[in-house]
């Protein structure tokens, strides 16, 4: 297990957004930390009310958001215009291109959100977009499949072969998984213990195959399992 601490990663303050890079991106340019595996930018993001990303274009990336507070209003040249809450995945796959925007809903609320994103298996396809919301529920005290290439168990699909896990953990809670890829665990919030080790907000690990993986909550939060190729 190797971890990636949270004081470690990248950091930008505009002034209406600050964000936090766990990969290079931008401006953050760190040799040892280009991504991990087909993952390549998780961006931790704090956007001030009434702000947002203007309408600006992608291609050939899988683009995962993840709001952790606040309304994100999400728009794109092919028609979609949807607000996501916490719970909800949004996926675009910008294939051969695709334009969109990303603001902040509310005036006066602060939006708290992960953008993830992931290098595509196909290049070249057709843009396409897909948002499912994930109640707290299915998420609690264990991992839920929120992100697959099959489409399996009711998660959005996304143009590679990951897996994403969601989970909520209060103190005591235990999840398991064990020994399969590589994979990538990233703490949202709260405090955990992974493999002995403590993990707090914004705190993440990388794992080779051999290695299964033992998580108790130590503090009520929330992680991020990425199960990769």
């Amino acid at each position: 297990m190797i971890i990636r601490r949270s004081n470690e990663r990248g950091y930008a303050d505009h002034g209406w957004l600050r964000s936090f890079h766990t990969f290079s991106f931008a401006n953050y340019v760190d040799r040892n930390h280009m991504g991990f595996r087909a993952l390549r930018v998780i961006n931790e993001d704090r956007v001030a009310g009434g702000h947002g990303f203007g309408a600006h274009p992608h291609r050939d990336m899988e683009i995962i958001s993840y709001v952790l507070d606040g309304e994100m209003e999400h728009k794109d040249n092919m028609g979609n215009g949807e607000v996501m809450r916490p719970g909800d995945v949004q996926r675009m796959s910008a294939g051969t291109g695709v334009l969109h925007s990303e603001f902040n809903h509310s005036k006066q609320n602060e939006l708290h959100f992960l953008q993830i994103w992931i290098k595509p298996k196909q290049l070249g396809i057709k843009p396409s977009y897909e948002q499912k919301a994930f109640p707290a529920a299915e998420r609690q005290g264990q991992w839920r499949l929120v992100a697959s290439e099959e489409v399996r168990e009711g998660s959005v699909s996304i143009n590679q072969d990951v897996n994403l896990y969601a989970g909520l953990f209060n103190p005591g809670e235990q999840a398991t998984a064990p020994p399969s890829r590589y994979a990538w665990l990233h703490v949202i919030n709260g405090e955990m213990e992974v493999n002995g080790e403590t993990l707090s907000a914004g705190d993440a690990a990388a794992f080779t195959p051999e290695e299964s993986i033992s998580l108790t909550g130590q503090e009520a939060g929330e992680v991020l399992l990425f199960d990769l190729a």
